[in-house]
């Protein structure tokens, strides 16, 4: 039984590299983003200007404690998943955690031209998203370093990474 969580910040490849590994493992894939979309009927970024971030946080916690409870499954979490409620270390516990680690210049260039979907984005520009990734990285790196495993995909090749990142989860087990 494999428990696979992928976590890093937005941008880093969590999704898209977790469809590649899934499929690699022949195993399912959740993007937990979406999964609390689905089931709450709203975009992360409608719960986020109507709940606002504290109840997005509760809500992203509860759905990461029902996706665990799956089997056989690579999670893709949201950036700020492992930064809350002990979400880390019950990430640990569970299962194997992979950092997506990339440099917050590479991140920048990446989010620059997806803002418009991540509601902490959406109104940062030049300096401004600059400042926010660096400042945002700093609080959240030290969630991120806790991971069993540190994957850097500073040049993303999906299929180059899911191949690489599996023979690193069977060197883990």
């Amino acid at each position: 039984m494999q428990r696979i969580f992928l976590i890093g910040f937005m941008g880093a490849g969590k999704t898209t590299i977790g469809k590649e590994l899934s499929a690699l493992m022949k195993c399912s894939f959740i993007d937990l983003d979406f999964f609390i979309e689905r089931r709450y009927h709203k975009t992360i970024r409608q719960i986020f200007e109507e709940k606002g971030e504290a109840t997005f946080r509760e809500l992203e916690h509860k759905m990461l404690r029902e996706v665990a409870e799956f089997e056989d499954v690579i999670i893709s979490t949201g950036g700020g998943t492992p930064c809350f409620f002990q979400n880390m270390q019950f990430m640990n516990a569970f299962g194997t955690t992979i950092y997506l680690k990339v440099s917050n210049k590479e991140l920048v260039r990446r989010i620059q031209s997806h803002k418009s979907t991540r509601p902490m984005l959406k109104n940062l520009t030049g300096d401004d998203l600059i400042r926010f990734v660096d400042e945002t990285m700093s609080k959240r790196q030290p969630h991120y370093e806790q991971a069993k495993i540190v994957y850097a995909t500073e040049i993303t090749d999906n299929s180059t990474d899911a191949a690489s990142l599996l023979r690193l989860i069977q060197k883990n087990d």
